[in-house]
């Protein structure tokens, strides 16, 4: 969170705004005191906010709307699969998707964080490494399958999530967590008519239009208080090494913030 300067057009002098993450963080870094960045990322965000949840917003919720609003045109009634779901991202999926009045399948490894994740606003839960994925998936949707997957994963997890998605589905694949290669699930794909898409954070935050209409659907939300930034812990700038160890601990639900 900023304060902007005075030749920053539609933003009065020392306003606090939020920054969308740029995608070139090596020109616009933001690890510093003073950070320079441009004018189309910066943000107003609603009073209500504090400067830390202001600062947790925007790559999560503009990650996840891009997937779920403006691709997979998420809806009433839509079932969507959410892999790695006690991520930032994850945790915004779930949110938006109730906006739109979809039911929310979250998958985690282990039953661990399976009450967190219902408190963070999922409708069901099913720990992998516990339970069959695709049984599951269609027990809790009536055996129809789950129209939108949002995944950050790939790797051997990939099949079984096309298995368990609707006729018609599309799977939106946002990162290589995994490491491991990740099959073409073939049979699922010719068999239910699937779309399979790589989807990246970019696509939004570069095309000016699609970054708007990003803008007004998550300050709506954050105004109505649908949309609330989950933090798992905040650090001073200057224990920086100490919140990447954080991440790198796997232990967070919700966002690192490092305060100034």
């Amino acid at each position: 969170v900023v304060t902007v300067g005075a030749d920053v057009t539609g933003f009065a002098e020392g306003e606090a705004v939020s920054v969308i993450p740029p995608l070139d963080i090596a020109r616009w870094g933001t690890y510093g005191e003073v950070a320079n960045v441009p004018a189309r990322l910066v943000v107003k965000h609603p009073a209500a906010l504090s400067f830390e949840e202001a600062a947790a917003v925007w790559m999560q919720y503009v990650t996840a709307w891009g997937a779920l609003v403006e691709q997979a045109k998420l809806g009433e009634g839509d079932f969507v699969i959410v892999t790695a779901a006690s991520s930032s991202v994850g945790l915004a999926a779930f949110q938006i998707a109730r906006m739109v009045g979809a039911t929310v399948i979250a998958t985690t490894r282990t039953g661990a964080k399976r009450q967190a994740l219902i408190d963070a606003g999922a409708h069901h839960v099913v720990a992998t490494g516990e339970e069959e994925l695709v049984a599951r998936v269609m027990e809790i949707t009536d055996g129809q399958g789950a129209r939108v997957v949002l995944d950050p994963v790939g790797g051997p997890s990939f099949e079984p999530l096309t298995e368990s998605m609707a006729r018609g589905g599309i799977l939106l694949e946002y990162g290589a967590l995994s490491g491991e290669p990740t099959p073409f699930p073939l049979f699922s794909v010719l068999g239910k008519s699937l779309t399979l898409k790589g989807y990246l954070y970019s696509e939004i935050v570069s095309d000016d239009a699609a970054l708007d209409r990003a803008k007004a659907f998550i300050v709506a939300g954050l105004e109505s208080g649908a949309l609330k930034p989950r933090i798992a812990r905040t650090f001073p700038l200057d224990a920086i090494q100490d919140a990447h160890r954080f991440l790198e601990s796997n232990e967070q639900i919700g966002k690192v913030v490092v305060t100034v």
